[in-house]
């Protein structure tokens, strides 16, 4: 029989390789049963080896903070850019896209061309964006009404859901704070989530802008499950095995 010092290693080392372990795999590799694997994830957590989440456990803090706008623009910033100039390059002319609030959804707002594109309409909950756009005439900008959140310069709240019921868009990008492959997409804010949710339902195609950092982690507001986006866009720091899951559950991932 496999002794604890050895599973607490095998834990260890699929952790390193694949950044989250789950019970039910854990106990058919070492043939254990699920409260044995329970145990030893709680004395692996105990010493700071991990952190225990609803089925398994991660290597990193699953879980996310609100952090202002002006902080979040300093972070990852090269990886926010190539995936900004990767989502531009899918708005086609006559498109009418909505763009949700966030920094890498804002790379996406510096990275549009709009003399390469004709009639394009945006939509969008997010004043730095709208600033953005509107440095363009050939662009038609709304900018949603609602209460203002200061720490991501956004819209939220019933008042914006409303407008958006009486649109229908071609595409949606959506900036997340978190990405879990069983929660799914979050936010920080639980309001910024209801409204995301209100954008997915009105458009064709959902996208996702999240920079790698953004995989394993959980925010306080759910958004949706990945049945519900048709693409993610992020950078090369993705582990292959979240990658292998994401595009077994129908998902395509665009890595630039």
């Amino acid at each position: 029989m496999i002794s604890i010092t050895e599973r607490h290693q095998h834990i260890i080392n699929k952790l390193q390789q694949e950044g989250q372990v789950n019970v039910l795999d854990l106990c058919d590799q070492l043939s254990v049963s699920s409260v044995t694997i329970r145990k030893d994830l709680k004395l692996l957590e105990d010493k700071g080896l991990l952190f225990r989440t609803h089925g398994g456990a991660t290597q990193n803090n699953p879980y996310t903070i609100d952090r202002p706008v002006n902080e979040k623009e300093h972070l990852q910033i090269s990886e926010k850019t190539r995936i900004g100039i990767a989502a531009a390059k899918l708005i086609e002319p006559n498109d009418s896209i909505l763009i949700a609030s966030g920094t890498t959804v804002m790379a996406l707002a510096k990275s549009i061309q709009p003399h390469a594109l004709k009639n394009l309409t945006v939509i969008t909950s997010a004043l730095n964006v709208a600033l953005e756009l509107l440095r363009h005439p050939e662009v038609e900008v709304m900018q949603l009404g609602g209460l203002l959140r200061r720490s991501s310069s956004s819209v939220t709240g019933p008042y914006s859901e409303s407008i958006l019921a009486d649109f229908s868009c071609s595409k949606l990008f959506l900036g997340v704070d978190g990405i879990d492959l069983e929660f799914g997409l979050t936010t920080t804010n639980v309001m910024e989530a209801h409204l995301n949710r209100q954008m997915i339902n009105i458009s064709q195609k959902a996208i996702v802008l999240a920079d790698s950092s953004k995989f394993g982690k959980r925010g306080f507001g759910r958004i949706c499950g990945f049945e519900d986006i048709d693409q993610i866009i992020t950078d090369k720091g993705i582990s292959e095995h979240t990658l292998n899951s994401l595009q077994g559950m129908g998902v395509k991932v665009t890595i630039v």
